[in-house]
Parts: C-alpha cells; sequence; structure tokens
C-alpha cells in the first residue's frame, strides 16, 4: 500500500567509483570506495543487513525507500563501500530510523513490544500525507497498519500506484477520493474499502478538511 506522496523529487543515484555524486536535494552525497575490510565498515554492513532484515525488507525496497540504488545497499552490506554519516542516515530514513537507533538496535529484544504511543509511531509519509506505520520494528509483521492523514489537496500523484496482496481502510473522518483501476468514488467518515493492490489506485483529499483513514495491508509494502 505504497502511499508514497507525490513530491516531484528524484531517486538519489550514488555510483560506487565517483566519491562524491548528487542527490535529491542537490547536495553532495559521498561513498567511499574500501579497498580492505575494516573494522567500523564490517559492522556498519552487518548490523544494515541485520536491521534490514529484521524490518522484513528486501535490499530493493530499502532502496527504494532511501532513495538510492539497490547495488548501492548490496555493496555497504558486502562492505565494498563505506558511507559517510550523511550517506548512512540517508539510507536509515528508509526504515525509518535514527543513527542512534541504529547503532543500538538489539537483535534480539528482550520484550516484543505490544503497545505504542502516538510518538513511536514513524511518519512514512511527508507533511502533506502522514502515514503513521505500527509496529515498524516487528521482526516478523505480516501486514501494515497505517493511520493515515491528508492535508487539504493532498494526492499520492498521478502516476497510478501498483503493488503486490490486498489493502482495505475506513475513513474516520473528512473525505477521500479514492479511484481503483477505472472505478472512482469519494469516501466519507464511516465508509470504507477493500480492492486487490495489484489494480492501479490513487487517494486524493478533495473535501475542505482534513481527511483520516485507518488502512491495513498484506503483504507489507512498508
Amino acid at each position: 500500500m505504497s502511499r508514497a506522496p507525490h513530491d516531484g523529487h528524484g531517486g538519489l543515484a550514488l555510483a560506487v567509483l565517483t566519491p562524491r555524486t548528487t542527490g535529491r536535494s542537490g547536495a553532495a552525497v559521498g561513498f567511499k570506495e574500501t579497498g580492505q575490510m575494516r573494522a567500523d565498515a564490517m559492522d556498519v554492513g552487518m548490523r544494515l543487513k541485520m536491521v534490514r532484515e529484521k524490518f522484513g525488507l528486501s535490499q530493493r525496497e530499502l532502496a527504494k525507500r532511501a532513495g538510492v540504488t539497490n547495488g548501492t545497499i548490496s555493496l555497504i552490506e558486502q562492505n565494498r563501500v563505506s558511507p559517510s554519516i550523511s550517506s548512512l542516515r540517508k539510507v536509515l530514513e528508509g526504515l525509518p530510523m535514527t543513527l542512534g537507533d541504529f547503532f543500538t538496535f538489539d537483535a534480539e529484544p528482550q520484550h516484543m513490544q505490544v503497545f505504542y504511543r502516538a510518538e513511536e509511531l514513524p511518519n512514512l509519509g511527508n507533511e502533506r500525507i502522514r502515514l503513521s506505520l505500527v509496529g515498524s520494528a516487528h521482526p516478523k509483521r505480516d501486514m501494515a497498519i497505517l493511520s493515515e492523514r491528508y492535508e487539504v489537496g493532498a494526492d499520492t500523484g498521478p502516476d497510478m500506484l501498483q503493488h503486490e496482496g490486498q489493502e482495505g481502510g475506513i475513513v474516520v473522518s473528512g473525505e477521500i477520493e479514492l479511484t481503483v483501476a477505472d472505478e472512482t468514488r469519494i469516501l466519507g467518515a464511516g465508509e470504507a474499502y477493500y480492492f486487490d493492490s495489484r489494480q492501479p489506485h490513487r487517494f486524493r483529499n478533495v473535501g475542505s478538511e482534513v481527511a483520516e483513514v485507518i488502512s491495513a495491508s498484506t503483504p507489507p509494502s512498508f
């Protein structure tokens, strides 16, 4: 249920043999090619793989979320490149996870978290479309539960979304225009939807107030 807000940004291409390249914001983002495995590089590579797998993400999915190439993730995990702090932070935005959490992440948590405060739900969207994910660090998460908030006029974009799985949701407040294949309907509070996510779909807030939706999808695309 990829709700990535349409913001016009392109991907962040990183060339291994080029010491510095330009990212989405126009700032230089650098990766150093390592001639030999260093202790710190090994820690980062092994830890990134461990964290990625605990989040249930493939290298391709993490790369897509972070705005880097699939090869970049692979090379970091193999310790063939050593990312700068700013570059590692960019990769971790795809989880999302802070640098502090990354280096203190417990591979085998003593207690599986059951309850979550509102501030513990990471926002996978942006300030126009907020996508708060429940259970982001669960090691065997088989679904994506989202609390979604759409500002007036917010839109998932003209490029229709498509991915494997099924998804459903209930509009809590406001109005959401949902297009699935060749069907379009405006849903109000208390109304719901359920469809095969392989069908092209799009979400828009066409109302005059903020719209809120609680949704679930499986398998998780976040």
